[in-house]
């Protein structure tokens, strides 16, 4: 049974920073590509970044240069730095499994497993 697990949301100024994790279970974690999308209020979910099985990265936009997305294979753990947080970051944060190694892009077709979400805040 595939287990994606979200941890670290919560409230936090604009300015500030936040680290989430993801642990899994019931995959072959290393082998696989991992990302975060989120959804705010009333949007539709939205990607947010990627990492390859191989450490290679993908970042929307929005977001680049200010949050790192990395892995640790031995804990079987996704990671998502979030810094200089701006209020439209506010949503709910859900961490996605691949269906393989190498498709690490936008689209949500491309992970098959996903996590319940974790709530992130941030006010001005």
């Amino acid at each position: 049974q595939v287990q994606l697990v979200e941890s670290g949301g919560g409230l936090v100024q604009a300015g500030g920073s936040l680290r989430l994790s993801c642990a899994a279970s019931g995959i072959m974690f290393s082998r696989n590509a991992m990302g975060w999308h989120r959804q705010a209020p009333g949007k539709q979910r939205e990607f947010v970044a990627a990492v390859s099985s191989g450490d290679s990265t993908n970042y929307a936009d929005s977001v680049k240069g200010r949050f790192t997305i990395s892995r640790d294979n031995a804990k079987n753990t996704l990671y998502l730095q979030m810094n200089s947080l701006k209020p439209e970051d506010t949503g709910v944060y859900y961490c996605a499994a691949g269906r393989g190694g190498i498709y690490y892009g936008t689209d949500e077709a491309g992970y098959r497993y996903w996590g319940q979400g974790t709530q992130v805040t941030v006010s001005s």
